[in-house]
């Protein structure tokens, strides 16, 4: 499999240094550091960004392991362009906030870098370090702003359902404008679950731990409002099972007359990886996906994901959290500085549309089909989870309550 090209753009170790102020007695060197300042980043063709700026005194800023902001550029955006103009305008007082009726804030000056993007894709380059003042914007003496900006190579792979998860569609990977195959998925929502087997340890292993899994079984006021027993299968060219994610927890109202999956109460998937040889492997847990319905006043959907560490099912690392937009749909990421930066991202469409998710993974994070068919999986997941969490008033599509049951076993 050959990777597509993405450059990570980074800015960082921002700070600002503001003039004395003059209401002072010469020479105090007192500089309104309790001012707020901050700076609004505009890379072209791209969302801009917000950073706040500490004010320094030093002439180094201290150091710093975040990023002020990050662009990640796309191969299509790489293409036929040579280089990128990146503004920064700084500003002081409240992020776009107003103060009875007046803007509360005031432009303090505007910095350009210019992005060459000639060696962008193949090698780490630094567009500009150091400081720079900022341009004037009136009489007054300009402030100087510190900053770090470069780049990096982030190649990627990317793949792209070929249909709705719950359709058991192909996988394609893509590569510029070439399209091929190379996954099947198996979708399957067995409501009885009586093919499934689990283990005892899976439920509570040494009595201590937290509880990952609950029982199927309920009560008979529950009969149609859980859904439960959906499961996705991935298989390589060759029809190896080669990733899974299932439902192991079921979606369910949060309390009677509740039409919710709540957060105190979220359902959740196991994503799984066969453990020895075909066709007689085992399944090993590998990641646990949890899924909510979120109130307030932007209808979301909730998610958290974890990592699960060796055979312990007890433990897990949490690597992503956040919501989606019910209506809109968003982007489900991992990344992060102890993760090596760009695991993966996914695409989901919000409620009541036709989604064909893509999937992005890191080459790092990939050392054989295998491990690219995990984050398969896992985007799969997410992505029936905003049918899984659809209000218990909505009817779902025929696929995800009609489909056909299949044997999985857990060892």
């Amino acid at each position: 499999m050959d990777p597509c090209p993405f450059v990570r753009l980074t800015v960082e170790s921002m700070a600002i240094q503001l003039p004395a102020s003059r209401t002072r007695p010469a020479g105090s060197g007192v500089h309104p550091s309790t001012t707020p300042c901050y700076a609004n980043l505009n890379l072209q063709n791209f969302p801009p960004q917000t950073a706040l700026l500490p004010v320094s005194t030093a002439t180094a800023p201290e150091s710093s392991t975040s990023a002020a902001a990050t662009f990640h550029l796309r191969p299509d955006a790489l293409r036929g362009l040579s280089r990128l103009n990146l503004k920064i305008s700084v500003f002081s007082g409240r992020m776009g906030g107003h103060t009875c009726g007046i803007k509360g804030r005031r432009l303090l000056g505007f910095v350009h870098v210019c992005i060459d993007l000639g060696d962008a894709q193949t090698k780490a380059c630094l567009h500009q370090t150091g400081w720079t003042k900022l341009g004037r914007t009136g009489g007054n003496a300009a402030a100087s702003l510190h900053l770090t900006v470069r780049s990096e190579p982030d190649p990627r792979f990317v793949f792209q359902f070929g249909g709705e998860p719950e359709c058991s569609p192909v996988v394609f990977q893509i590569q510029g404008n070439l399209r091929q195959p190379v996954f099947s998925c198996k979708f399957s929502a067995d409501r009885n679950n009586r093919s499934r087997s689990l283990p005892c340890d899976f439920n509570n292993k040494g009595g201590g731990g937290r509880r990952w899994l609950r029982t199927f079984s309920g009560d008979k006021d529950r009969i149609g409002r859980e859904r439960k027993g959906w499961m996705v299968v991935v298989y390589d060219l060759s029809g190896s099972a080669v990733a899974a994610a299932s439902m192991t927890t079921p979606f369910v109202p949060s309390s009677p007359g509740s039409d919710r999956v709540s957060r105190s109460n979220p359902g959740a998937w196991l994503i799984l990886r066969p453990s020895g040889p075909a066709p007689a492997a085992s399944w090993k847990p590998w990641g646990r996906l949890e899924a909510w319905r979120e109130r307030g006043p932007l209808d979301g959907l909730g998610y958290k994901f974890e990592l699960v560490m060796g055979d312990g099912i007890n433990r897990g690392i949490p690597i992503a959290e956040g919501n989606l937009s019910v209506s809109k749909g968003g982007k489900f990421r991992i990344s992060g500085s102890n993760l090596h930066g760009f695991v993966m991202e996914s695409s989901v469409e919000g409620e009541g549309r036709a989604s064909k998710p893509s999937v992005e993974v890191g080459v790092q994070h990939v050392t054989c089909m295998g491990d690219a068919a995990l984050f398969v999986a896992v985007a799969a997941a997410v992505d029936l989870s905003m049918d899984a969490c659809r209000l218990f008033s909505q009817r779902l599509r025929k696929e995800l309550v009609m489909g056909e049951g299949s044997e999985l076993m857990f060892v």
